[in-house]
């Protein structure tokens, strides 16, 4: 009768396991079928909870013998293999022209909050010798916009072309045309566009900060949008900000697909802070040919926001190695 008590219980748990598994792995599956915005946010934990599931049905196997959760492991580690291809997808290959030029840009979402750390990020910015810095949630760094002036005499953002403190654009070199305006009405003056010459290369600046993706159809919207707009841009490019959605969810994919955007192979996590190394990579550094991506850091510090700034190297040239 004990036996047959535990038995039970053991039955009563791997079902109530199951049930869960399948909620999860249905969650992150849903996008091959359907592109529903209402799971956009969950897609960009796709790998996260396929190694969960894949973990937490390893143990129900084991507990108990079942062709269920032999399916439910098998199904989490497609989901597992195919987060890590998608991970690859869109990755720089870091062949340059020999006349490509050295470019290094900061990007931070600081937490516009976050005013008592405003000394520490600048500090940060001026150790980083990034040649461009593109801070969004800006209003946190007022304080210190005169000290950072001092070595970056070029800026876009933060009284300059908008009188709001969101976005800003910092540069060692005149911002040419420089602009800031909205993708959509949800996210006010949160793209900005700006040129520089490298030189004798323009070199196009683009910024953004996105709505979240679980607010409707936004997200994708605002994507297309700029997709558009950068469509129209000849040269180098490079583009960077919160994008608050990991590459891997299906519109971000769309987006790189249609710019002929390149990432680094393996973004380093942005969000959430307390995650560390094991969150997602919510913002991004990308860049189009020929303005090649060679590396993207996370900072070492989060700095009191609840993002991780990121640095990254480019090799800038006037024209594609292949017809260098």
């Amino acid at each position: 009768a004990r036996e047959d008590g535990n038995l039970s219980v053991k039955a009563r748990l791997t079902c109530i396991a199951s049930t869960a598994i399948i909620a999860a792995l249905f969650s992150i599956s849903f996008r091959y079928i359907y592109d529903f915005w209402l799971l956009a946010f969950v897609t960009s934990f796709q790998l996260h909870i396929a190694l969960l599931a894949s973990f937490a049905s390893a143990i129900c196997l084991w507990a108990l013998r079942s062709r269920l959760f032999v399916a439910l492991l098998a199904w989490s580690l497609v989901l597992t293999a195919h987060g890590v291809i998608m991970q690859q997808d869109f990755s720089t290959d870091g062949i340059h022209s020999s006349s490509a030029k050295p470019f290094r840009l900061l990007s931070f979402n600081v937490l516009r909050e976050n005013r008592r750390s405003a000394e520490s990020i600048a500090d940060a910015i001026v150790a980083s010798q990034a040649d461009v810095v593109y801070v969004m949630e800006a209003a946190a760094l007022r304080s210190v916009l005169p000290r950072l002036s001092q070595i970056y005499h070029y800026r876009l953002g933060c009284g300059i072309a908008v009188s709001d403190c969101d976005l800003l654009m910092l540069s060692k070199r005149p911002l040419i045309d420089g602009k800031i305006g909205s993708l959509s009405y949800v996210s006010q003056e949160r793209a900005g566009l700006a040129h520089i010459d490298l030189e004798g290369v323009t070199l196009t600046l683009a910024q953004v900060h996105l709505t979240k993706p679980y607010f409707d159809k936004y997200h994708s919207e605002e994507l297309s949008k700029l997709s558009d707009i950068l469509g129209q841009i000849e040269g180098p490019l490079i583009l960077g900000g919160d994008f608050n959605s990991a590459s891997i969810v299906p519109d971000m994919r769309e987006f790189m697909a249609q710019t002929r955007l390149q990432k680094a192979p393996w973004e380093p996590a942005t969000w959430p802070i307390r995650a560390g190394r094991f969150g997602i990579a919510i913002d991004h550094i990308f860049a189009r040919k020929p303005a090649t991506l060679m590396s993207v850091k996370r900072l070492p510090d989060n700095f009191g926001s609840n993002h991780y700034g990121l640095i990254a190297d480019f090799m800038i040239a006037a024209k594609t190695v292949d017809s260098d």
